[in-house]
Order: structure tokens, then C-alpha cells, then sequence
């Protein structure tokens, strides 16, 4: 009986067994494994025909997508917002410069090349962002991806990425009204700003908390489950929102990266990552189609020079703008040097609005096959490509861009007024967007909900409304009432007569934005100029005589989001704090040495223990001390057994602390000390007297002395252990080892060392 397979499973077979084959082949030869994905894709696509093809590539595509958002989640992961932030300045200057030229001249180029308005005008908008998941990959397989650079590049590609989608706006605003609609491209700036803020300040918020909640039941498989629901829970959300499903796994990337499950996640989605990621580049590679890239190889010639060229130098241009030393700019501008998953995004919009011609989706495989072959390329040689143009480039030059370096990066000091303005309008911005989201909240949601429930529409308006502005009060203070940067202000009040007035004038501003955020409030759900004129005053009123109880709530607010914010900060400043205490205990353990050494004295001719073992002789029950090693002649018997027997003129190393010796030797023979604190004066320098701590990792945790062949392994012999601060000496061979014990242990030191070593310690 033949069972019918789906067609999916095939084509997905046929995908890997062709992934794997390409890329053992370029593993050998050492090649980037994108590369061999790409080339992977084109052998099973449908261009090519020597080989078996993809039936259903649609399914394959929707794979291909789950890639990208896993690779972009990843990317968030790695690189939080607040890593990001440490490079924005540089990175949004680097970016605005590149886009702006490079759009700018794709534009020109079209025209040049005969194209038509539209054409041309796409053809800037493709040129205007780099591949993340192209850079991404590279960056890995060549281990850059923590060098200080690939924190520029990925700056630049999130700010592309979010001026890419605004660029998308104002295309389908110009290919359907043919004008510039400056209102719709604001609209979808603020719309992009609020679903950022709104969603970020809401991750941070509550799901760190909710992960110490249920830390205890939060094992790999739930862990998983949560971040990739998560992920595409936010993917669904920004496409509704009218964003990428890129930014969406982004920014669920960066919020998670901010917790302490970061790198776990990042580890359990690793095997997904790489499975999803390598269907996506075979479906580049599926996309190569000889006859067409032949069709149209002069324009894709043109702007894959364009494109490798003009990127490479404007975003270098950029990055030395941003104040980035020149060797740096470099190897910034070789990583950007292509176009990827963004371009055919933009190609296929204007094949959907019917504005662009049939040519433009081919020519856009075409450049970003190229350049995406290239792209490993140019980073694993940016440093030749630096010295070359260091060369090329005037000694003058080259000094001035290293001053400029130097000067830009150097910190000033803000000015008061400039931390006072900074704050207040971080402040005001923040909060605002906390308003509006909950008063967006109460209308689509709760509203809704108590229409549906009271059966009553003005009963349930006045409900939402009442909420909303209870839910707004901690945020309307801190925008009207919060005394910010106190200590800055009171600085310029004392300081400066005349600055009083501008202050004033600024507080009397936060008052209006307040009164505004009321009035909007209000007619959001119930548009009546009386209710205004009576809810504004009150609002007000109620902000100024329960300021204190407020302000409580708001601090509380505050608090939980700053601590959720830094937790893994906080956390790694604990561990390090620890790690220091247990270094500290340790060393204190290691300084206070037990006051042992070894004492050698020569056995007379006629001493009484002549030819008795060492078990008879119980030295080491009767006198707490240790036979460390018997030299007779040239031969040395290291830590006897309990069998060996002592004879004339034997030279013993006794091992003992000093009491324990002292009283030895006045009821034994007298003897003379020849060497303290493990080294001895008799050529036996490598038998020492070492410890080692018992950790977790140690194979022999929980075994006894005699089961770990101690002495068998080292030549050597347990002299005593600490243990929760107490000395047990000379322990019998049936003592376990537990954990956090310091054994002290006399023998041969390289044997020692190779013990240590074979169980991590």
C-alpha cells in the first residue's frame, strides 16, 4: 500500500540533503556556509534543471520567512538596547548618511539607464538598507560578530531597517497619489515611535516579573515555547500595526536580551535559527535565474557596482562623519557593501501597486546574489582594503580624520541647561506615550467590553473614562508636578538670576502639555465642553493635594521598571561580588597554612624500629604524623605503604606540624629540620605539600579517598582536609569527599598538577 507523502516534506528533504552535500564542500575549502546555501538553492530551484527541483515553492518561501524572523530575534538577543544605545549616535549618523546618498544615486542611476520615474525611484529604495541576516551569518562564520565595528554595523542596520519601513511609506504615498503626502509620512514616523516605546517599555515591565514568578517551573521546554510564542506573538503584532514582521522579532530579541534567560534562549533557538536561516538563503538562491540576469546584465552590472562602490564609500563617508577612526569606518563600510531581503521587499511592493516595470524583481535577485557572495569577502578583507586606501590617501588627510577621531569622541561635559531640557523631554515623550497606549487600551478593549456587559454605552464611556484617567494619574504627574534633575535645577535657579524666568516658563509648559493630555483624555471618550471644564481642574486639583501619594506610586513604578531594566546587570555585579567573596575565602584558607613541613632525620644502625613496618610502627596514629618519603641510597620510595620497612641509614621525611614533630622527637630521637612550609633542603623539590578545593565539577564528589586511587595517581598522601571551617588530620582512606572541602595532599608535584587538571580543579 503506498502512503502519499506531502509535498512539503519532499521539497524540505531534497532543500537539506542539497544544503548539506554544498556545504561539507565548503567547510573543507573554508568558505562562508551562506555562500554554499546559495548555491544550494540555485541547483534544487527551477532554473537550474540537472538536478531534482522544488515542486511547491510557496511553502518554501513561508519557511524562508520563519528564517528571517528567527534570525532577526536572535540579533535582539545578542545585542540589547542598551548595547544599542551606546552606538546610536554613531551609528544614525553613519546610516542617514549612507541611505540619503545612496538613494539618491540609485535614483540618478535609473534615470541615466532609461528608466522611468517610478522605476528609479524604487530602485533608490532598494538600495537604501544592507541584509541584516546576510551580515548576521558572515559576522558568525568569520567570529567578528563581538569586534567592536560589528556594533556599528548592527546600529546602522537597525536604524536602516526602521528608515527602510518610513521609506516604504512614502513610496506607496507616491505611487498612489503620484505627490508627497508630508501628513501620512508623519503619521507613520509618530506610529513607529509609539509602538517602539509602547512595547518596550511594556516587556521590560512585566516579563522579567513575571519570569521570577515562575522561575521554578521554567525548565528548556517551557523556556522555548515561551520566547519563540513571544517572538512571533509581537511579528503578528507589528504587521497588524502596519511595521515588518523583522522589527517585531527584533524587538521581542532586544527585550528579551535584557533578561536573565537571554543567552539560555539564545542557546534553545540556535538549532532553529540555523535550520529556518538555511532555508532561507537556499531560497535566494532558488531565485537565480541565468536567462534573466542575462536579459538584463548591464543594469544589473551597473548597480551591483553601484551598489558595492558607492555603499562602501558612503557608509565609510558616514562613519568618519560619526567620528569613528578611519580603520574602523573601513571596515563599517566593506560590511554593508550589499543589498538583501529588504530590496526584494521593496520590488515586489511596486510590482504589487503597478508602478514599477516586470525587470525590476530580477534585477534585485540579481545585485543582491552578487553582492551577497561578495559580502564575506569584503569583511574577511576590509583590513587590506584599509591599508590600501591608507596608501592612496594623503598623509594630511589621514592625519585631520584621526584629529576629528579624537575630538569627537572625546566627552563634554553637558551644560546644565542641555541635562535639564534632555530629561524633561524624556520625561514628557515617555509618559505620553504610557498615556495614550492606556487611553488606546480603554477604548478599543475595555470599552467594548462594558458596553457588551452594562448593556448601557454612556454608562460604560463614563467607566472607561474614570479608569483611564485613574490609570494616567502616576504618568500625569510626573509630567506636570515631578521636580526633575533636582539637583541641576537648583544648581541653575542659585546660579544664575536671569535663568529663573526660562525655568519657570519650562514648568509652566509641562502645566499645558498636562492640561492637553486631559483634554484629550476626555474627548476621546466623552466629547463634551462641559465635562472638559469641570475634568480638567479636577484632574488637576487631585494631582496637587495627593502629590506625596502619587508620587509613591509612581516612584514604585519607576523602581520595578529600573530593576527590571538593569536586572542582568544587577545579577552579574552579584556573581562577580560572590565569585570575589569565594576568591577571598579561598585565598584566606590558602594564607592560613597549617604550620606543616617536613623534618629529615637519618635511621641510626641500631635503632629499636630497624626492620619493622611502617603499620607497626602506627607513627601516624600515635604521633599524628606522616611518613612523607624513605631515601635509601639513591632510590627514593615516595609516601610508603603500610608494608614498607624501615633499615639503617635510611634518611625519613617525616611530615607534621610542629607540635606533633617536637613531640616525636623527644620521646623517638632527635632530629634535624632541614626544611618548612613543603620544600625540603634534600633535592626532592618535586615533592610538595599542595591543596585543591572540591568543587562541582570534580568526578570524585561524594567518593572516598581510597576509591579515587589518590595515592596511586599522585605518589602522594592525604594529609588533612578543612571542612566548614574545621581541620580534620590525617584522615582515614574510607573519608568521603564533599563539596567546598580543601585537601591537602603531600607528593610528587607534576602528578599533583595532572590530577588537578584531569578534574577540573
Amino acid at each position: 500500500m503506498e502512503h502519499h507523502l506531502p509535498q512539503l516534506i519532499q521539497d524540505l528533504a531534497l532543500i537539506l540533503i542539497a544544503a548539506a552535500a554544498v556545504t561539507i564542500i565548503f567547510k573543507k575549502i573554508r568558505q562562508p556556509l551562506v555562500l554554499g546555501y546559495i548555491i544550494a538553492g540555485f541547483f534544487v530551484g527551477p532554473y537550474f534543471s540537472f538536478f531534482p527541483n522544488i515542486v511547491d515553492a510557496s511553502n518554501v518561501s513561508i519557511w524562508a520567512n520563519i528564517g528571517v524572523i528567527f534570525l532577526l530575534f536572535s540579533l535582539g538577543l545578542e545585542f540589547s538596547f542598551k548595547k544599542l544605545i551606546k552606538v546610536g549616535g554613531s551609528a544614525s549618523i553613519t546610516a542617514f548618511v549612507e541611505i540619503i546618498f545612496i538613494v539618491t544615486l540609485g535614483f540618478f542611476a535609473g534615470q541615466w539607464m532609461g528608466w522611468n520615474y517610478m522605476d528609479s525611484l524604487f530602485l533608490g529604495g532598494m538600495l537604501a538598507s544592507s541584509s541584516t541576516t546576510i551580515i548576521i551569518k558572515a559576522f558568525d562564520e568569520l567570529g567578528v560578530k563581538h569586534k567592536k565595528y560589528a556594533r556599528i554595523v548592527f546600529g546602522v542596520l537597525v536604524v536602516e531597517d526602521i528608515v527602510v519601513i518610513l521609506l516604504m511609506v512614502l513610496l506607496s504615498t507616491l505611487a498612489v497619489s503620484q505627490q508627497f503626502n508630508g501628513n501620512e509620512l508623519m503619521f507613520a514616523i509618530a506610529k513607529l515611535i509609539f509602538f517602539l516605546i509602547t512595547i518596550y517599555l511594556t516587556g521590560i515591565y512585566v516579563l522579567p516579573t513575571i519570569f521570577r514568578l515562575s522561575r521554578k517551573v521554567l525548565d528548556d521546554e517551557m523556556m522555548l515555547i515561551i520566547s519563540i510564542g513571544l517572538c512571533f506573538g509581537l511579528v503578528v503584532l507589528a504587521t497588524k500595526a502596519g511595521l515588518s514582521a523583522e522589527l517585531g522579532a527584533f524587538l521581542m530579541g532586544t527585550i528579551l536580551g535584557e533578561t536573565l534567560y537571554s543567552e539560555k534562549v539564545e542557546h534553545l533557538i540556535k538549532p532553529m535559527k540555523d535550520l529556518f536561516g538555511a532555508v532561507f538563503f537556499i531560497s535566494i538562491g532558488m531565485m537565480i535565474d541565468p536567462a534573466a540576469m542575462l536579459a538584463y546584465k548591464w543594469p544589473i552590472l551597473i548597480i551591483t557596482l553601484l551598489t558595492l562602490v558607492g555603499k562602501f564609500m558612503l557608509t565609510t563617508f558616514g562613519a568618519v562623519l560619526s567620528g569613528q577612526p578611519f580603520r574602523q569606518s573601513v571596515q563599517v563600510g566593506a560590511s554593508m557593501a550589499q543589498i538583501g531581503e529588504f530590496a526584494f521587499i521593496v520590488a515586489a511592493l511596486g510590482l504589487s501597486l503597478n508602478v514599477t516595470s516586470d525587470f525590476l524583481f530580477p534585477v534585485a535577485v540579481g545585485v543582491s546574489a552578487i553582492t551577497t557572495f561578495t559580502t564575506p569577502y569584503m569583511i574577511s578583507y576590509s583590513d587590506h582594503i584599509h591599508r590600501f586606501m591608507e596608501k592612496m590617501t594623503p598623509n594630511s588627510m589621514l592625519r585631520a580624520i584621526d584629529k576629528y577621531s579624537d575630538q569627537f569622541q572625546t566627552i563634554q561635559q553637558e551644560s546644565g541647561w542641555k541635562k535639564l531640557i534632555k530629561s524633561y523631554f524624556a520625561t514628557i515623550l515617555l509618559n505620553t506615550v504610557v498615556i495614550v497606549a492606556l487611553v488606546l487600551g480603554g477604548h478599543n478593549l475595555l470599552m467594548p467590553f462594558l458596553e457588551d456587559y452594562l448593556a448601557n454605552s454612556i454608562t460604560a464611556r463614563i467607566i472607561t473614562l474614570c479608569v483611564v484617567i485613574l490609570a494616567s494619574v502616576p504618568f500625569l504627574w510626573a509630567i506636570t508636578i515631578q521636580r526633575i534633575q533636582p539637583k541641576v535645577y537648583k544648581e541653575l535657579w542659585k546660579g544664575n538670576y536671569f535663568s529663573r524666568g526660562p525655568m519657570v516658563l519650562v514648568d509652566l509648559l509641562r502645566i499645558l502639555i498636562g492640561i492637553i493630555i486631559v483634554q484629550f483624555i476626555i474627548y476621546r471618550f466623552y466629547p463634551s465642553l462641559i465635562v472638559s471644564v469641570l475634568g480638567i481642574p479636577l484632574t488637576l486639583l487631585f494631582l496637587y493635594f495627593l502629590s506625596t501619594k502619587i508620587q509613591s506610586l509612581h516612584n514604585l513604578i519607576v523602581k520595578r521598571f529600573l530593576y527590571n531594566f538593569y536586572e542582568r546587570d544587577i545579577y552579574a555585579k552579584e556573581k562577580l561580588r560572590l565569585e570575589k567573596d569565594d576568591k577571598e575565602k579561598y585565598k584566606r584558607k590558602i594564607d592560613s597554612l597549617w604550620s606543616t613541613y617536613v623534618a629529615e632525620f637519618e635511621v641510626g644502625q641500631y635503632a629499636e624500629y630497624i626492620g619493622k613496618r611502617l603499620d607497626e610502627l602506627a607513627w601516624r596514629e600515635n604521633f599524628g604524623i606522616n611518613v612523607a618519603y624513605i631515601k635509601r641510597g639513591e632510590k627514593v620510595v615516595y609516601t610508603p605503604n603500610a608494608h614498607d620497612r624501615i633499615f639503617p641509614f635510611d634518611k625519613i621525611g617525616l611530615l607534621g606540624d610542629e607540635e606533633h614533630i617536637r613531640d616525636f622527637e623527644n620521646k623517638k630521637f632527635r632530629m634535624e629540620e632541614v626544611g618548612q612550609n613543603f620544600v625540603t633542603q634534600t633535592g626532592l623539590e618535586d615533592f610538595v605539600l599542595m591543596n585543591f578545593l572540591v568543587t562541582r565539577n570534580a568526578s570524585f564528589l561524594g567518593k572516598s579517598i581510597k576509591e579515587i586511587e589518590l595515592r596511586e595517581k599522585t605518589d602522594g598522601l592525604v594529609v588533612g582536609i578543612e571542612r566548614d571551617g574545621k581541620r580534620l588530620l590525617n584522615p582515614p582512606s574510607a573519608t568521603i569527599l564533599l563539596l567546598n572541602d580543601l585537601v591537602w595532599i603531600v607528593g610528587n608535584k607534576k602528578l599533583i598538577h595532572q590530577f588537578m587538571k584531569e578534574n577540573n580543579l
